[in-house]
């Protein structure tokens, strides 16, 4: 079936990347291929819009946010704010990035689930979950960790994370402990809201079996349905997150508000245009195409919670849903504990790799479904030998003749064996989008270089032009045609390439980027000027190659020296040198702690009231991950109290204990404390 390029309006979407955590290549799997495709339908002059956001909810963020002993919104827009500058430097632009927390997006969660309740889907329920005295609070998702009770993995509490990968209900782990201190938990009963999904079984069936997209993700959401659905819980005892219409001591699990970002992000790409009923021609017109790129980590939720809610509130469903494979670093499953991680800044760009090759790596290594290993020395493969040798090799070649013998595009006719490989490249290209394979588009974009190179090698211009100028011209007219065409195939994988070669060409080079498919097939325009040319890709450096392969070895083995306890002491290196009178400006005093409690819903957070000498101030402090209160309460300790104040956890924080961190035990913070000395006593 043939799906583009179309008349209808096109929308893809991304799978939001939790705002709690640095880029790092695991979350390309799924961007890149999408940025890709759309850059190839807008070769088709297909109407689409890119659009995604910075999931800011749930217990990713609240367990992260703690950890750093921040708020949850301090942390979101911290890393919000790193996606927002660290996608287009990977040449992934999206007409709208925004996050979950919009109001745009809180009030289209809303609507939708009131719509729901109005229409039957949602009903109240009494529900055991689980509940931590030592910690003294509920535990959501991946606050709680158990046993799955399908295949007896260790999983979270929200998902079988560790084996099948199935969602589970809460309270449906066996053996329950709490995540954060690993103690047994007990049942709280509570009424929470379910979204009776089991009343769509039959809609999804049929929705499945027609639904565009990769196998991967139909036949694991069918299989699944063939199962037996369970209704599904849409609330949490959190207090981050969209409140429930109708009770807001409770708010909305994280998967109800985050695909909802995909229409909300759509409505504020329409207010940024100055439309702001664009939005509809993708969600309520009967032509709108909805295109979701996930991993297959989510494709329960995509394929089975996401179109039943869309069709239980009258919104258009998604006609594609295209599930990537997951991502191995050198043959390992991804996993930043243990060390298998690439980084995008530090490891990738910080080091001055050009992200084109990146992005060519990514989209063509592989079939869409398959997963993807990234190992440095395939990687420099694909770049020196492939990209290089063969394209690189073959665009140069013809620019430096072209420039050497002619000064500019000579005179020529178009060669038809030429022009029919371009055609061909485009119809099978064509095809490659509509199975949303870009190995394939990749494979054809080398097929053409390939001809071309074949072409140079059987033309031997280097000793024609010594016998035929005009013949050798004609051959380079012919080379420099199939640059030109290489340039529009390439500009969906690798845009800053692309421009290069199109600048060479005698072109504006960002122009190259509102080609389309017909333009490859024109013919150039002799007489062009041509300047010196220079190599579009350069092969990556040995010793750099050596370098980024020694940086994964030596964070395996970290990784493994501390799971093992034998953990390498590495000094912080020493800040940079400040004035004497910067000093001076830092009031460090004792301080007794008269009072110290646990802040509800806040494992890491304390609050305590301090004796500064000249008054009692309240202070919050990270440290109850660490210490109980009964232990902090009654010391006399080391106080900034000239900070400004702050607000962490709802509490305004009025100075900050001083505590030094372990060489030998990172995250281990230890309160400077005295014996014998009087509250108020000053340090210098």
């Amino acid at each position: 079936m043939t799906n583009y390029p179309t008349d209808d309006p096109v929308l893809v979407t991304c799978g939001l990347p939790y705002a709690s955590g640095e880029m790092h290549i695991g979350h390309l799997r799924t961007y890149v291929p999408a940025d890709v495709f759309v850059r190839l339908l807008r070769k088709m002059r297909v109407d689409v819009i890119f659009v995604c956001g910075s999931d800011t909810h749930g217990t990713p963020i609240l367990t992260s946010a703690e950890a750093a002993g921040v708020t949850p919104k301090e942390l979101y827009t911290k890393y919000h704010q790193h996606y927002v500058e660290t996608f287009p430097k990977l040449h992934i632009e999206f007409d709208n990035y925004g996050t979950t927390d919009d109001p745009e997006n809180v009030a289209r969660t809303i609507q939708i689930v009131k719509e729901l309740q109005k229409n039957g889907y949602i009903y109240p329920k009494e529900l055991d979950t689980p509940y931590c005295d030592h910690c003294g609070r509920s535990l959501p998702d991946r606050f709680v960790r158990g046993e799955c009770p399908y295949c007896h993995a260790d999983a979270r509490g929200d998902e079988c994370d560790q084996g099948c990968g199935r969602y589970l209900e809460p309270g449906e782990v066996l053996n329950p402990r709490c995540a954060i201190c690993g103690s047994p938990t007990r049942t709280e009963t509570r009424t929470h809201y379910y979204f009776k999904l089991t009343a769509f079984e039959d809609f999804l069936k049929d929705y499945l079996k027609n639904v565009d997209g990769t196998k991967i993700a139909r036949n694991y959401a069918l299989g699944w349905v063939n199962e037996g659905l369970k209704d599904w819980c849409i609330t949490r005892d959190l207090s981050w997150g969209i409140p429930y219409p109708g009770d807001e001591k409770l708010t909305l699990y994280v998967w109800v508000d985050a695909p909802i970002h995909y229409m909300s992000s759509t409505e504020e790409w329409a207010k940024k245009i100055g439309k702001p009923k664009e939005w509809e021609k993708f969600w309520k017109s009967k032509n709108g195409r909805l295109v979701h790129y996930i991993g297959q980590d989510i494709v329960y939720h995509h394929c089975i919670f996401w179109p039943s809610m869309l069709k239980g509130s009258g919104y258009n469903l998604p006609s594609a849903v295209v599930a990537s494979g997951m991502v191995k670093i050198e043959g390992h499953n991804f996993s930043r504990s243990r060390g298998y991680v690439v980084w995008i800044l530090d490891d990738y760009l910080g080091r001055g790799l050009d992200p084109d090759y990146l992005r060519y790596y990514i989209a063509s290594y592989t079939s869409q479904t398959k997963d993807l290993d990234f190992n440095w020395s395939t990687f420099a493969d694909k770049v020196n030998n492939e990209l290089v040798a063969t394209l690189g090799n073959f665009v140069y070649r013809g620019l430096h003749f072209a420039h050497k013998h002619f000064g500019e595009i000579p005179k020529g006719e178009l060669d038809p064996e030429l022009k029919k490989a371009v055609e061909t490249a485009i119809e099978r290209v064509t095809v490659a989008v509509n199975e949303y394979e870009l190995k394939k588009v990749a494979d054809e974009v080398l097929r053409v270089a390939s001809t071309g190179n074949e072409y140079f090698q059987a033309q031997q211009p280097w000793r024609l032009v010594k016998e035929d100028k005009e013949k050798t011209g004609e051959v380079l007219y012919n080379a420099l045609y199939l640059s030109k065409a290489l340039a529009v195939l390439i500009d969906s994988f690798m845009p800053g390439v692309a421009e290069k070669i199109w600048g060479q060409l005698g072109f504006a080079p960002e122009s190259v980027h509102e080609t389309t498919f017909d333009d490859a097939l024109s013919p150039l325009k002799s007489g062009t000027v041509l300047e010196s040319p220079t190599p579009v890709i350069t092969k990556v450096d040995e010793e750099l190659l050596n370098e980024l392969k020694l940086i994964v070895e030596e964070r395996v083995k970290a990784a493994v020296a501390a799971q093992n306890g034998e953990v390498k002491t590495e000094l912080a290196p020493i800040k940079d040198t400040i004035k004497y009178e910067d000093f001076r400006k830092l009031d460090l005093r004792t301080g007794k702690i008269l009072k110290c409690e646990k802040v509800k819903g806040k494992d890491r957070l304390l609050r305590i009231e301090v004796d500064i000498g000249v008054e009692t101030r309240t202070m919050a402090t990270g440290l109850g991950h660490l210490y109980k209160p009964e232990e902090l309460e009654g010391l006399t300790a080391l106080f900034l109290v000239n900070l400004e104040p702050k607000k962490i956890g709802g509490i305004e924080s009025n100075g900050m204990i001083i505590a030094v961190e372990k060489a030998d035990e990172e995250g281990a913070w230890v309160p400077v404390t005295f014996d014998g000395v009087p509250p108020g006593s000053r340090a210098a």
